[in-house]
């Protein structure tokens, strides 16, 4: 059963079953909004990038982009990117990163995934955007933040996993901010962790 997240709203990655999650897929998709013109309405496709920050102690350790697509240590892989969205429309996954959770360093304690127009587009040109958290062992949707609202920034931080005891946990964050990459978005990053 999916939860539906609200801004700042958690879950805890813990099986119905009382087991724990061993890998999860965050899927993000999107669609670009028709817009009106002289000639009717049409859309232009827009080219958004999810990223993960791999943080240690709010300290950035290692990342996941379009131009590394896997984390250094080999616990999390981004499955490529995709330059014009489209399945979002229809609930599939345009880009998505896998964390294979058992694998993830014990010294990393939360994984932050953003998503941002590299050219620029703002999120007013975009709809039906969500990150989603699947069950990578049964495929299972297990929560899923829609983006709403639209707006002239350029970026989301969507979401963090983070180290909850022993086990972890999902945080919607759903903060708009602007920049082309990962990078420009550090300082909006920071106060979420």
């Amino acid at each position: 059963m999916t939860v539906n997240l609200s801004k700042g709203q958690g879950i805890s990655l813990q099986k119905s079953d009382g087991g724990t999650l061993t890998a999860v897929r965050m899927g993000l998709g999107w669609q670009a909004a028709p817009r009106r013109g002289l000639f009717g309405t049409r859309t232009k496709e827009i080219d958004l990038d999810a990223s993960a920050v791999l943080f240690a102690d709010k300290q950035p350790v290692d990342v996941v982009f379009f131009r590394h697509l896997v984390s250094d240590d080999g616990s999390v892989r981004h499955t490529g990117d995709n330059l014009v969205g489209g399945a979002g429309g229809q609930g599939g996954d345009d880009e998505a990163i896998l964390v294979d959770l058992q694998r993830v360093p014990v010294h990393i304690d939360q994984i932050v995934f953003t998503v941002n127009s590299f050219t620029g587009q703002t999120f007013a040109e975009v709809q039906d955007a969500f990150c989603r958290i699947v069950d990578e062992t049964n495929g299972q949707e297990l929560a899923r933040f829609t983006l709403t609202g639209g707006g002239q920034y350029t970026a989301q931080i969507m979401a963090k996993v983070h180290r909850v005891g022993a086990g972890w946990q999902m945080t919607a964050v759903g903060n708009p901010a602007n920049g082309r990459t990962f990078q420009d978005l550090m300082p909006a990053i920071l106060p979420h962790l």
